[in-house]
């Protein structure tokens, strides 16, 4: 079968055998590709510079019976502060694992690569922490996992505030519908993730948020996205372990 030609970003990448890596690339042209870079862990490699997390690629590819393979790539950009910064490393981690969660194989989206792409840029220069947050918002929205912001999943009614959160329903429940034991909504959690989704990242501008309020956005989030994956993220523990050190 004849090779092909994609732009791409790593955003996964572990060890195989005794000296090649299984990649997962996202690409404009592809989707999420997952493939075999034999011997990209020689360090004499044409391919060890490039299979690295986060690098930004232009890479040839042969397809195979099981899974293709990684023949040639070229980095466009390394995103070296990505990688040598702890903090940007961490939220670069969790934006580049929930990517590959939540986007399927072989479905094309130029939308999503070019967000994926801007985040990482914006990720060094502004605080990752809130870049991780509204691109995870924002990427729910686009694959379609979106909760439900603005009536009651329970009786359809409009969302008056506070409000509820039921994650068995995947969105908000109103205070006139059964809601013991779940999560309160005020109206500024619900104010600040309407911000995150609708983020201007070529010009985000400058915005403070409670930490209060960001903390609950945060395990609201976080709360969604064990719904919606059935399990939790392996990047949140890295996360953790960079914060108790900083």
């Amino acid at each position: 079968m004849a090779q092909y030609q994609a732009e791409a970003i790593l955003v996964a990448v572990r060890d195989w055998g005794d000296a090649d890596k299984i990649v997962t690339l996202f690409s404009r042209e592809h989707g999420k590709i997952i493939a075999f870079a034999n011997g990209a862990r020689r360090p004499k490699s044409p391919l060890a510079g490039g299979m690295q997390l986060f690098t930004h690629l232009e890479v040839m590819l042969l397809p195979g019976k099981n899974s293709d393979s990684v023949k040639q790539c070229e980095v466009k950009h390394a995103f070296r502060q990505l990688q040598e910064d702890f903090n940007c490393m961490a939220y670069g981690a969790f934006i580049a694992e929930l990517t590959a969660e939540l986007c399927p194989e072989r479905q094309p989206d130029p939308h999503i690569f070019d967000l994926l792409l801007t985040v990482f840029h914006v990720l060094t220069v502004r605080n990752p922490r809130i870049v991780a947050l509204a691109y995870a918002w924002q990427l729910l929205s686009i694959t379609g996992y979106s909760p439900e912001f603005d009536r009651c999943t329970l009786c359809g009614q409009e969302i008056n505030f506070p409000a509820y959160f039921s994650f068995n329903n995947g969105g908000y429940v109103c205070s006139q519908c059964e809601h013991d034991g779940l999560s309160e909504i005020n109206d500024k959690v619900h104010q600040f993730t309407h911000c995150l989704l609708t983020l201007d990242w070529h010009n985000p501008g400058g915005f403070s948020v409670n930490p209060t309020v960001l903390v609950q956005t945060e395990k609201l989030l976080l709360g969604y996205l064990m719904q919606c994956l059935d399990r939790p993220l392996k990047s949140m523990n890295f996360i953790k372990q960079v914060a108790s050190i900083m």
